[in-house]
């Protein structure tokens, strides 16, 4: 697989198809036994997740887990000093501006432990952002959200492309990926089913049988 400098990148797939499992092969979760993870001209293989973090890949995770006993400001702290690896003081004003886009600046100093499901994908979404990533990782994050919160989050990250920052996203609500991505894959046990044109790869009949479970005749 490939991804565009600036490319906004849709991944779909079964359940177990290895969605979440390529995610962990980039960020350096998982260790790959075959291969090479190349990013922005270097060779990722080998290097533990904290440097591939700091090289600029930035992810959510598909269950939020923020740090409940800290703020939400603080919880982007967190990922500005040790996934960004800058100093404290000196992300202030990013990790402000990040709660601006991301719509939590009215909660910045709640716990996060209180937030509501939304408000949780949100600041997972913003504390990768506070790494100030090159390219951001999405792992189901419209999951569980009802379809007017599915249409903010959609926004937001619509306004974070935008802003040049290139985006791969793994989801089951196709049409939030549909509103964003510029090209889709199409995963299956481990292997490439289809690459291409979002329209055309989810209207391919072998797509659908495989994963909408409809039959090609």
């Amino acid at each position: 697989m490939h991804l565009d400098e600036g490319e906004a990148l849709g991944i779909i797939g079964p359940n177990g198809a290895g969605k979440s499992t390529l995610f962990n092969l980039i960020t350096g979760s998982l260790t790959s036994d075959t291969g090479t993870i190349n990013f922005d001209g270097n060779d990722m293989t080998n290097l533990p997740a904290y440097a591939r973090c700091r090289a600029g890949i930035g992810r959510s995770y598909q269950i939020p887990h923020p740090f409940g006993g800290m703020t939400v400001f603080e919880n982007l702290l967190v990922g500005a000093a040790f996934g960004g690896g800058e100093k404290e003081a000196e992300s202030y004003d990013h990790c402000a501006q990040i709660l601006e886009r991301t719509g939590l600046i009215d909660k910045a100093n709640t716990l996060a432990g209180s937030l509501t499901l939304l408000e949780r994908k949100r600041l997972e979404m913003a504390r990768a952002l506070a790494t100030r990533p090159k390219v951001l990782l999405l792992d189901e994050i419209a999951g569980g959200l009802t379809e007017h919160e599915v249409k903010d989050l959609i926004e937001t990250i619509n306004e974070i492309h935008g802003q040049g920052t290139s985006i791969i996203w793994i989801e089951h609500i196709v049409h939030a990926l549909l509103s964003v991505v510029e090209r889709l894959v199409v995963i299956n046990f481990g292997q490439k089913l289809d690459d291409g044109n979002p329209e055309t790869v989810i209207n391919s009949p072998e797509v659908q049988k495989v994963y909408m479970g409809i039959s090609i005749e």
